[in-house]
Formats: C-alpha cells, structure tokens, sequence
C-alpha cells in the first residue's frame, strides 16, 4: 500500500506550520499529500506552494469542489499544477454537499451526478489539447450564438490522473467507470464489499475496466495508544467528532456521511444520532456513538491494532491509505505519522 495525507492550508495556528509538515512528511517517505478545500483556504493556491516546497511526494486537490470552478477552469488548474510540479499533480473532485454548495457558493446543488461526469468529460478534452466543442445537460460549450470552440494556450506536459470523492451508490458507480482513484471515508473494511466495492466494480465493469484501473484510497484518523486505558480515552473523544459527521454534515435532508454509516450496518443508530444532533442535543448524539463505530472506522488503538488494522484494510482491497496523524504539536503529529508509515510499509510487504 502507498501512503498519503490530507491537510488544511488554513488549519494550525500558522500557516507556517502546515507547510512544515509537508515538508517534513515527505522527508519520512510520505507518498501523496492531498490539500483539503471544504469551506477553508482553496487548495490549488496551496499546492502550488508546497509544490515548491518538496521534490519527490504526488501531490493532490483533495478535494476541488466541482461547482464551484467552471470545468475549464478546473483543467486550467490542473495543468498549471502539473506542469509546475514536474508531473506530480493529482486532481481530485466531489460534489461536495447543499450546505456547502448553495449555503456557501450559492450554486445550486441539484445534479451532482450529472455535474460531475460532464466535469470530468470536459476536463479531459481540455487536456487532450484540442478545440473544445461539448454539450451536456449541465455545460454546454461554446455556449450558442458568435463564440465558437477554442483550445488552451497551454498544453498538458504530463498525465494528469482524475480522482473522485464518492459515497452514494450512483457516484460510486461513476467512479468505476471514469476515474483513474477513489477517495473514499467513512470506511469499514467489514462492510465495505457490499457498501463501496460493489458499486465500484459495476462501473468498473461497464466501462470494461478492473480493479486494478482504480486507486483505492481510503483514509482514516491514526493514533496509537499505550495501552487499554489510553485507547479508551482516545475513543471516548472521537465520538463527539462522529456525532457531527453523522448529524451535522450536510443539509437537513442531505448527509452523504450518515447514508455511508448507515448502509455498513448502523442505520438505526445513526438515524437517532443525527435527530438529536439536528434537535440541538449534541452531547446525547455523542452519547448514542459506540466504541465499535470508532474503531471501526479509524486506526486508532495499541501498536498491534493497528498494525493489525491495517492487514484488514490491505485485504478489503485498499491501495493507499491516507493518514490522518493525530497529536497536541506538529512534532507529534510527525512522530505518529512516521510510525504508521513504517507499519504500512511492513503491512505492504507481507505476503
């Protein structure tokens, strides 16, 4: 398996900081920091600072918020990065939620399967380096009247790999079938045939792709502990932050979080913890969250948990694992990082 991170340009108490620990984090053998965007900094702003910054680790938008960017615009983007990069730019692309999107960016969210797929239609002619004539039901370029096709003055001097972000069935599906990776969460390897991987492998199959034509990238919280009552301290904290992701992310009709959870074996829970949170009884939403659903989703435990964690994650068909180190200080965070990058290592040679 390959390693890799996400980052918030605008997270820490100094911008600094971040950066320091990109540098940092290629220097222990890190191989893809992807940047966040959410409703932070931007991320392409970001990556192409720590493009400069480093000269071996990928680099990835992790992810840009399809919308909010036209789709030339978007592969504007990518070729700059990639290009500056020496070909070490990753793109990656969601749809991102309602609240984000209308609350934030007032782009209607309606269509994001549709927004998606023509985005990355597009972005591929716009790289392919011809004259870009398309018309989708969301985009259509040139739009009707004098303006006629046009190409990009500049030319993709390397390939430009495509990830999505996918949680439903239908961008799931959508995944398979045009992308070149996945960026998934809220993963649990035991659930993940039936809830992830069969969507995955029915587009893979229809576009005449396998498996192997996907980067699997799942990411998860890791932390280790000392020993039992450590971890149980740890896990007892992590639930709060479940407990918005269940009940807070999203519109209130519109979770994509909660759906995952739910179709991986805890829908009644997380029907129950999202109506309190939405009810404004945060501390009760936490309360409904299990230690199973923690550890199920994280990589948080003693040495050999996770060591062991991470063989299960290797098994349920994972190609890079995204690290999300946790720890008080940046040399905390490093120091947790280096050590699961070894574990991984050693997880990836086992046979």
């Amino acid at each position: 398996m390959r390693t890799a991170t996400t980052v918030e340009a605008s997270a820490g108490e100094h911008w600094s900081q971040t950066a320091d620990f990109v540098v940092e984090a290629e220097k222990l053998g890190l191989d893809i920091c992807w940047v966040a965007e959410a409703w932070g900094s931007d991320a392409p702003s970001a990556l192409g600072y720590y493009a400069a910054r480093t000269d071996r680790m990928l680099l990835g938008s992790g992810v840009i918020q399809v919308g909010t960017r036209t789709p030339v615009a978007v592969a504007q983007t990518a070729i700059t990065l990639s290009n500056l990069s020496g070909g070490r730019f990753l793109l990656g692309l969601g749809a991102s939620g309602p609240q984000v999107m209308e609350g934030l960016h007032g782009v209607p969210f309606a269509h994001p399967l549709a927004r998606v797929r023509e985005t990355v239609e597009i972005v591929h002619r716009v790289l392919d380096g011809g004259k870009l004539s398309y018309e989708g039901t969301q985009f259509t370029i040139p739009l009707p009247g004098d303006a006629v096709p046009m190409r990009l003055s500049a030319r993709a001097e390397h390939p430009v790999p495509v990830y999505l972000a996918a949680l439903s069935p239908a961008m799931l599906r959508l995944t398979g079938a045009v992308a070149d990776g996945w960026l998934g969460t809220s993963f649990v390897p035991e659930g993940a045939a039936g809830a992830y991987f069969a969507h995955l492998d029915e587009g893979l199959a229809g576009a005449g792709r396998s498996r192997e034509d996907l980067d699997v990238c799942q990411g998860a919280e890791v932390a280790f502990a000392a020993d039992e009552d450590a971890l149980a301290a740890m896990v007892a904290g992590r639930k709060k932050e479940l407990a918005f992701s269940l009940g807070g992310m999203g519109s209130a009709s519109t979770n994509f979080y909660n759906s995952a959870y739910s179709r991986q074996g805890w829908a009644e829970v997380a029907a129950e913890v999202r109506e309190r949170w939405q009810a404004g009884d945060r501390d009760g939403a936490a309360a409904l969250v299990t230690d199973e659903m923690v550890l199920g989703t994280t990589l948080i435990g003693t040495e050999p948990m996770v060591r062991e964690r991470l063989r299960v994650w290797r098994d349920a068909g994972v190609d890079t694992v995204r690290l999300y180190p946790a720890g008080e200080s940046l040399e905390d965070r490093l120091a947790t990082l280096g050590r699961a990058i070894e574990l991984v290592r050693e997880t990836g040679s086992a046979s």
